[in-house]
């Protein structure tokens, strides 16, 4: 072995290496296979999927508060009218007890005159 073929500087030896270089920098810009994702739905069904979605949750958002505003009316209507209800059971009661004391007035005075009468 020569000190030539050490160094390895000889000329079909540099022409090699840089053919070898040229056809590596090819090798790395030629495009690589590209992997093909399986089939899948279309953007524009994946967006149309989630507008319905959201669409339907507002939809859902917007009558349970329809239904609370119906249930918070319907418990104000059912206290007026509990309200009101309690009011003529007091005005019953009331005129009840005022029958009552007129009523025992009235036995009462009777009772005076037939007393007075058996006085007699």
């Amino acid at each position: 072995m020569s000190a030539r073929d050490l160094k390895g500087s000889g000329l079909t030896d540099r022409l090699a290496a840089a053919a070898d270089a040229k056809a590596a920098l090819l090798a790395k810009m030629k495009p690589k296979p590209t992997v093909t994702a399986p089939p899948s739905e279309s953007r524009a069904v994946l967006r149309e999927a989630e507008l319905k979605a959201v669409r339907q949750a507002r939809a859902d958002d917007k009558e349970a508060a329809r239904a609370a505003a119906a249930d918070k009316v319907a418990a104000a209507a059912a206290a007026v009218v509990a309200d009101e209800e309690a009011a003529l059971a007091e005005k019953r009661g009331a005129r009840k007890e005022r029958k009552q004391l007129t009523k025992a007035e009235a036995q009462s005075k009777r009772d005076a005159r037939y007393a007075a009468r058996k006085a007699r």
